[in-house]
């Protein structure tokens, strides 16, 4: 039987990536905390944390990784029509912990969620100390979209997004990456495939492939909070 290391509460080390479970994929490590310390030194490496409310907290570095390099964002013909429109307002690290509750709120087809109150509480003290950020998108006074991640030197975490009107997550993301890109980052890491995610460029990398993007890009001059989107409307 496969035995899972169990973290220490006051040991923010984790096993050798290598040392990750097939099946399920990814999985590397059991317990600790959420601690932003704790995050921080887990990102750095390409791990994170998915765990059900109530469970103890599960630490992934899946193989391959499902990526997206900013500069190879596909955006649909449909899709440009909409940013074209500009029906939409969006805004950048207003409206953190919506997003977060939004993105946590039950789904179609979905038995629960993995953005608990320890997650949400987690990660908006990383929006606190200006590493997690979010896309908010609004009609009118009422916010249908967004998606929020953090960001490392040159390398954005994604961690979820929801859409309350049509294709409102895809414009937070388009122009959460066409920013990325002219910011110079390395890559959107997107941790595991969907459908969705391929349409707007996504591709499978290897593990060791993706540790090296973040030796390359993880260590330059982060940008930290809060961010501002450049305006653009040449979609």
């Amino acid at each position: 039987m496969i035995q899972i290391p169990w973290l220490r509460a006051d040991d923010l080390t984790f096993p050798p990536t290598a040392t990750a479970l097939t099946e399920p994929d990814g999985l590397l490590a059991v317990g600790g905390e959420l601690s932003s310390a704790r995050l921080l030194s887990a990102y750095r490496r390409g791990i994170f944390p998915w765990f059900e409310h109530g469970q103890p907290v599960l630490w992934w570095t899946p193989n391959p990784r499902t990526v997206i390099f900013p500069d190879e964002l596909h955006i649909a013909r449909s899709l440009r029509k909409v940013l074209r429109r500009g029906e939409f307002t969006l805004s950048t690290d207003q409206a953190f912990e919506a997003v977060m509750r939004a993105c946590a709120a039950p789904r179609d087809g979905a038995s629960g969620t993995w953005i608990g109150p320890a997650m949400i509480e987690a990660y908006c003290e990383l929006h606190r100390l200006g590493y997690a950020h979010s896309v908010e998108v609004w009609r009118e006074d009422e916010l249908v979209g967004g998606l929020y991640g953090l960001a490392l030197g040159r390398v954005f975490f994604g961690e979820s997004m929801f859409s309350g009107a049509d294709n409102a997550s895809k414009i937070a993301f388009a122009h959460l990456a066409r920013q990325l890109a002219q910011w110079d980052f390395g890559v959107i890491d997107c941790q595991v495939a969907s459908a969705h995610l391929f349409t707007l460029g996504a591709r499978e990398i290897a593990r060791e492939e993706f540790e090296q993007i973040l030796v390359d890009y993880v260590d330059r001059p982060s940008l930290m909070g809060p961010w501002s989107l450049s305006a653009t409307r040449d979609w």
